[in-house]
This record gives C-alpha cells, structure tokens and sequence, in this order.
C-alpha cells in the first residue's frame, strides 16, 4: 500500500482501477454516439401452469365463488373429481343412512337435583333462627342460584349433549 503523500495526484482514478460499469472518457478528437440507448424492457416468458406443491388449492365452486379443495394422501384429484365424489357410484350399493339421537338427560338430571336443592335451602331458611346459620344458609342459597343460572340455559344443553 502506498501512503497518501507519495500518491500521483496526476493520474485518474477511472484509469487506474479501470472500474467496471463507469463510462470511458472521450479522448480529444472522438464523437459522442449519435444514437439514443435502447430502453431496457421486460420480456413474457410463457410457462406451463405448475403442479400445485400443497395439499390445499383454489378452484371455482358454485355461482362464481371462489373454492379451497382439499388434496389428501387418499383422494388426489381435480374440482370435477371431487364433486363426483360425493356423489354415489351408480350400481354400487346405497349407504345405510346413519341415525344419531342427542341425549340431554343427564343434563337435566344435574338442574333438576339443583333446583330441588334451592327449593330445600329455602325451607331450611325460612325455618331458621339463628342469625349466624341463616347467613350461611343465604351464602348456600346465593351459590346454588348462580350454578343454576348458568345451567339452566339451551347452550348448556347443546354443549353437554350426548350424542349415540
């Protein structure tokens, strides 16, 4: 490496390193090009569609609509494919339709068993004297109202519901 002070302040830096990219000088006695440069454009390169990669694709559902299929280890295929799908083969035999019954037995079991514990610890108040004990039966009283509150409600139902 030379030091700053012994550099040659008479030579230019382009010439030196000959730097890619930057334009040459003109020398004294040549001519600046005449024509224009050419504008850089994109070009189309036509392509086959690809193989979807995922398991998931888009295609065209019902009136327009967009739809996602799904493309699982055991039923590869395409939109038309999929729609025979459920459909049932011609000649083969019928499928059975399947019968589910939902039970909310033991769910009204549970607020029935509640409600006669509300209706007991009304009694036991209204028969109690004692201040101490007729707050805790209130206390009782108030817990078993929420629990019932909360119980006794179709959500509750449908979400306890056994199905068979």
């Amino acid at each position: 490496m030379t030091p700053v002070s012994q550099a040659n302040p008479a030579r230019p830096m382009a010439a030196a390193g000959g730097i890619p990219g930057t334009p040459r000088p003109r020398q004294a006695g040549e001519e600046a090009p005449n024509r224009p440069p050419e504008p850089v454009t994109d070009q189309y390169v036509h392509r086959e569609k690809p193989e979807p990669s995922g398991l998931y694709r888009l295609g065209s559902g019902g009136e327009g609509r967009p739809r996602l299929y799904f493309d699982g280890p055991e039923t590869p295929g395409s939109p038309e494919r999929d729609a025979q799908a459920g459909a049932p083969e011609k000649g083969g035999p019928a499928q059975k339709a399947e019968r589910c019954t939902g039970d909310t037995g033991a769910v009204d079991r549970e607020i029935e068993q509640l409600k006669q514990r509300r209706a007991e610890l009304e009694r036991q108040l209204d028969a109690e004297t004692d201040g101490a004990r007729a707050q805790e039966l209130k206390r009782k009283l108030a817990q078993v109202e929420a629990e019932l509150r909360q119980k006794d409600n179709d959500g509750y139902r449908r979400r306890h519901t056994t199905f068979s």
